[in-house]
């Protein structure tokens, strides 16, 4: 799963998401990709679910980029416990997402295998997403 080997501080504030991705919005590394059209937090096991189902369509041909990766703590108080008594301990990682950003690359893989990979994998996260395809791109 993903998250950071180490960060400065182990705690962080909410902070707000607004507007659209600054960057990360092109295509850098494959000819196809995964843009997402809403904002959200997107967990380590998402990233993971999604990245584990792409690969498996693609029957390990290609290559595949994570462009985004959790590296925010979120926290959480054990169940049942009354307020107050300071902040809970981290629980899991997010990566903070806007509209906008790309978060999978694949390469060396047919346009309709690609498609349907990202499609797949796009089934495992909380976002609305769209197929994007490189503007030189040509169809051996």
């Amino acid at each position: 799963m993903l998250q950071p080997k180490k960060t400065k501080y182990r705690k962080q504030q909410k902070g707000k998401m607004k507007g659209n991705a600054g960057r990360g919005h092109e295509l850098a590394f494959g000819s196809f990709g995964l843009k997402t059209l809403e904002q959200a937090w997107i967990t380590g096991r998402q990233i993971e679910a999604a990245r584990q189902a792409i690969t498996r369509y693609m029957k390990r041909e290609g290559q595949i980029w994570i462009r985004i990766f959790p590296d925010k703590p979120v926290t959480k108080k054990p169940a049942e416990v009354r307020m107050g008594k300071g902040k809970g301990a981290p629980e899991y990682f997010v990566a903070r997402i806007t509209p906008g950003r790309i978060m999978f690359e694949a390469e060396g893989v047919p346009i309709a295998v690609a498609k349907e990979a990202l499609r797949l994998g796009a089934q495992k996260l909380p976002v609305a997403t769209k197929f994007v395809v490189r503007r030189d791109y040509v169809e051996e």
